[in-house]
């Protein structure tokens, strides 16, 4: 059974709080993880006409980074280090997905659906992060495995329709 979200009130508490729950996305009654992918999509779409692919690698490594802290403080505060609510481990890397994704709101879409399909049914070696490493980088690394699942098989699926 999911745990309740935390309030708006806990969300507003610490900044950490604010991050980890993605900006207030993870706080969705249901299926928050999906909520978290969808505003890495959103927001992604708004931010990347601002910067070159460099810019955003450096920012995407240090959004990493401090994921791990915000996951880890975040995490402690509600007595669950991968409570459902804390879904910057999922926007972190999507953005970093989305940024090698081909253009297109197909290809976009078929980033995803692989990205939410590899993130929920977690193929080795994120089960492992997911079942045995309980804290912040923990939680942060089985969704970057997920990511490099989602561009592993994206760039198979461009072979093949090239």
């Amino acid at each position: 059974m999911a745990s309740k979200p935390p309030s708006l009130r806990f969300l507003l508490a610490h900044p950490a709080h604010f991050f980890a729950c993605g900006c207030g996305s993870g706080l969705a009654p249901f299926a928050p993880g999906t909520f978290g992918t969808l505003f890495a999509w959103l927001s992604f779409v708004l931010f990347r006409p601002y910067f070159n692919d460099g810019q955003l690698l450096f920012l995407f490594a240090a959004a990493y980074l401090a994921g791990i802290w915000f996951i880890d403080i975040t995490g402690r505060a509600i007595g669950d280090p991968d409570h459902g609510s804390i879904v910057w481990d999922e926007i972190v890397p999507f953005w970093l997905v989305l940024l090698l994704t081909p253009a297109g709101w197909l290809w976009q879409l078929t980033a995803f659906v692989l990205f939410r399909f590899f993130d929920i049914t977690k193929p080795q070696p994120a089960r492992y992060f997911d079942e045995h490493v309980k804290n912040g980088f923990g939680v942060m690394a089985d969704d970057l495995i997920a990511a490099g699942y989602t561009l592993l098989l994206l760039a198979l699926l461009k072979i093949i329709v090239s």
